[in-house]
This record gives C-alpha cells, structure tokens and sequence, in this order.
C-alpha cells in the first residue's frame, strides 16, 4: 500500500483542471480534492485504484467532466447533488452512494447548500498512470 502526501499530483490536476475549465457563467468556488492512496493491482495488470476526498465548499461545484473509470462516491458530510448525462439528478446525503461508469459525462456535481460545506469519499477504478478527471467543454 502506498499512501501519498496530501498535495500528490492526481489532487493537483483535478483541482487545477476543476479551477481552469469552470462551467461557462459558473463562478461557484472550486472543490478541495486531497489523495487519499493510489494502489496497484497485481491481478489485473495495468488498473490502479485511486482514492480522493472533496470537499465542496458552501456552494462549491465541478465543472462537466468524465474520469475514463468506474467512480463510486461515498457521501460522507453534508449533501451533494450529481448526475451523469442522459441520467437523473440525484441529491446524497451521508452513507449514500453514486456511481458513474468509464463512459459517462459527469454533467452534474455541486453541493446542495449555499450555507454548508460537503465531503465526499471518491474510488476511482482506472487505467494506471491515466488522468483522474478529464474536461468536457
């Protein structure tokens, strides 16, 4: 198991990509993304997991986006509202969970309150060295 400090580079680019490519008329603050572990997969070469915390600030959001992965979400403070293209929107609160496919366009990802912040637990199934968000203009 490796354990990554705080700033690693997947935290950095999601929350640089998060801060450069904004939704068009979106000015809602950026989340705070932290690695939590990268790990390997022996068993199935070339897939790594990637753990992440974000946290949205009052208001906060992501831009549109996709993660060439299977991401489960895991709420674990406050409540937050996601949706995929061509899905539903759904708000979470904590204990509940989402999940987007490697394929999906990740259309909708805010916390549902102007007033409190939300944290949220992300496990992202990917192809290792690939980037943990991809924009979508």
């Amino acid at each position: 198991m490796r354990i990554h400090p705080l700033l690693s580079l997947p935290a950095l680019l999601w929350a640089g990509s998060v801060a450069a490519h904004g939704q068009p008329g979106n000015d809602a603050p950026p989340p705070a993304v932290t690695e939590v572990m990268t790990q390997a997969l022996p068993e199935y070469p070339g897939k790594e997991v990637l753990m992440l915390t974000v946290e949205y600030p009052p208001g906060g959001a992501d831009p549109v986006h996709r993660h060439d992965a299977h991401g489960f979400i895991y709420v674990l403070e406050g409540s937050i509202v996601m949706g995929v293209a061509g899905g539903k929107e759904v708000t979470l609160t904590p204990g509940q969970s989402f999940h987007e496919g490697p394929e999906d366009v990740h259309t909708v990802g805010r916390n549902a309150s102007k007033e409190k912040s939300a944290k949220f637990l992300v496990f992202l199934l990917k192809d290792a060295g690939k980037p943990a968000l991809i924009p979508v203009p």
